[in-house]
């Protein structure tokens, strides 16, 4: 059998800043036949998307094709004119980025972003172009797919975008689709819902995929063959099963080691407990937040809040980490806390003093004290400035620092987080995802902080390197006695770093305790969902997963905050009837400093739940 594409000895050369051409990828070969999925894994810098993009005939600035072929069918791709290309993109084979937010247009209605394929591809036109529209909304499981269609991104969540953009891609049913980590930054139910609607599409359609992607565990779910790459090479290739069951390279077993388990009492590693007597560093009571402020006359409903009744102590040192899905309000938390997202109702303290509302009515002492890390170092990190400038901001800011003095210090603080001095003097584009997310927390550092806000720091970065990054986030805390609100979706890696954990769900806590306790049953029903959410390392387990209610429910529905029932309730497999649907849920004592809120007893909920 012929196959659909053919990537033959491939070479790729990029231009670094000395100007001399260079090989980034040598001589690689990937056949990929219809209807087949072949995954192209490795750390960053591998080569993966560089070979994946081939297949749309484009490269990347700064790099060029050097040699080969790439055949889609009987087609040199590399040979055809630019509009051959452009007529080519789309039509036959499409791509699905990593980012949707960043790929979707944020002034154009959905429905009229996928309609656009259609027609530029005159294959529909007008009414008829709309009605696919909402039809690949429909069958990428999408919520009421004809309001979706005249909703703008931004008013729909993460996973729901990065739906879009496999509708959108699958709009002229091309033959070929370039999947580019579409999952990577998305939390484990939504990363379930998204890969359920890709492998859908595909059986489906009989649709050829190159999935690129560092996370096995994902990759085993929906990959026929694999591609281990590494520094530009292919080292390793087979079948899935024979990749994740009998690998033979060393750096592909080393992939497969660092495939972090599903989180349990045994994998929660801290033995952290406060201080008897020792007051919290930072508190947050009774805090209420929404994103549209109320004006003179108006009230905010209650459907309307992101943030409803949140209590929180932050003890010195200590991690608290704050899980939940996309939309759970986890990140507004950490944008309240910072100054950066005004509240509604509630008090922050720090060190026992109120904190005003927003940043820029607090003192340079209290900004000091709390500084944040952000999930995208692209998106905080000045483009046009130097490293030097990105770190020694802060130490001009907090202690007069210029010269010689500033200087040592950015050279200082780069050493601490395992860069060279000589970095200060690169721009952050010449820099890798996981050296970029080094300088942000050097920068945090700069600042001698209380309390560092991390939010979503290690999502954006493959699993070889988040692991190196945690690594040194851990030794910072010890080394300098600071304390981390680690906001996550990953709870292997929350397992692994955390003292405490307060899961959040539709703007409340609705699970808080030791992460070890948390992470054992009697728990919230939502924290056993998100705990059997996370992706095992065999083939199989997304199929298993996709039929259990609450999974099933929330792919349809979308949550809404209300004030007496419970948010979860449509979703929770032991749904009381004529209760959670009344009542506000109680608070239940779990013991050790465990809190549910749930209608259910201890009892009952650990009759509900296995038991590790």
């Amino acid at each position: 059998m012929t196959a659909l594409l053919r990537i033959e000895d491939l070479i790729v050369e990029g231009r670094p800043p000395s100007g001399i051409w260079v090989e980034t990828v040598h001589k690689c070969s990937v056949d990929v036949n219809a209807g087949e999925v072949v995954a192209l894994i490795g750390e960053s810098g591998a080569g993966k998307t560089t070979v994946a993009l081939a297949a749309l005939g484009y490269t990347r600035p700064g790099t060029r094709f050097a040699n080969g072929r790439v055949f889609l069918e009987d087609r040199n791709i590399l040979t055809m004119s630019a509009a051959e290309r452009r007529d080519m993109r789309g039509r036959d084979v499409a791509y699905v980025a990593q980012s949707a937010q960043a790929a979707l247009n944020p002034a154009i209605l959905i429905g009229d972003q996928i309609a656009e394929s259609l027609r530029l591809h005159k294959l529909a036109e007008g009414d008829e172009a709309k009605k696919r529209a909402v039809q690949l909304l429909d069958l990428l499981d999408l919520p009421h797919p004809e309001v979706i269609a005249n909703r703008f991104p931004h008013q729909t969540s993460g996973g729901q975008q990065q739906r879009i953009m496999v509708a959108m891609a699958m709009a002229c049913q091309p033959k070929m689709l370039v999947l580019d980590e579409p999952t990577t930054a998305l939390d484990v139910t939504t990363q379930i819902e998204v890969l359920k609607a890709i492998k859908g599409v595909i059986r489906e359609h009989n649709t050829a995929a190159v999935y690129v992607s560092h996370d096995l565990s994902v990759v085993a779910q929906v990959a026929d063959r694999i591609l281990v790459m590494n520094q530009g090479d292919v080292v390793e290739e087979g079948l899935t099963d024979k990749i994740l069951n009998s690998a033979t390279e060393e750096y592909t077993r080393t992939l497969l080691g660092a495939v972090k388990p599903k989180p349990t009492r045994e994998t929660a590693t801290s033995e952290w407990n406060p201080a008897e007597g020792q007051e919290p560093i930072m508190t947050v009571r009774d805090m209420d937040s929404t994103y549209e402020r109320p004006g003179f006359f108006a009230t905010v409903e209650r459907e309307q809040y992101v943030l409803h009744d949140i209590d929180l102590d932050v003890y010195p040192r200590e991690v608290l980490a704050v899980v939940g899905e996309s939309g759970s309000g986890k990140s507004t938390l950490a944008r309240v806390m910072a100054g950066l997202q005004p509240s509604l109702r509630g008090e922050l303290t720090l060190g026992g003093e109120v904190l005003p509302e927003h940043s820029r009515k607090r003192t340079k002492e209290q900004l000091r004290r709390i500084q944040i890390i952000f999930q995208s170092p692209d998106q905080s990190i000045n483009p046009e400035k130097r490293v030097d400038d990105a770190i020694g901001r802060p130490l001009e800011l907090y202690f007069g620092m210029h010269g010689s003095e500033k200087h040592d210090r950015v050279a200082e603080l780069l050493e601490m987080v395992g860069l060279d001095a000589d970095y200060a003097g690169r721009f952050p584009s010449e820099l890798s995802g996981g050296q970029r997310q080094r300088v942000s927390i050097a920068r945090a550092f700069a600042a001698k902080p209380d309390v560092i806000l991390c939010d979503e720091v290690l999502s954006a970065l493959d699993t070889v390197v988040a692991a190196r990054v945690l690594e040194l986030m851990k030794n910072l805390r010890e080394q300098h006695q600071v304390a981390y609100v680690f906001i996550s979706h990953d709870l292997s890696t929350v397992a692994s770093i955390a003292d405490r954990v307060a899961v959040m769900y539709a703007g409340r806590i609705i699970d808080a305790g030791l992460t070890k306790e948390v992470f054992a049953p009697p728990h919230h029903p939502y924290t056993q969902l998100l705990i059997n959410s996370v992706p095992a390392l065999r083939r199989g387990w997304l199929e298993e997963v996709i039929g259990s209610r609450e999974t099933e429910a929330g792919m349809r529905s979308n949550v809404m905050l209300h004030d007496v029932p419970c948010p979860f309730r449509m979703r929770c497999p032991v749904m009381i009837e004529g209760r959670c649907d009344v009542e506000s849920a109680p608070r239940q004592d779990m013991g050790d400093g465990h809190v549910v809120y749930c209608q259910h007893t201890e009892q009952e909920l650990l009759a509900a739940q296995d038991h590790p």
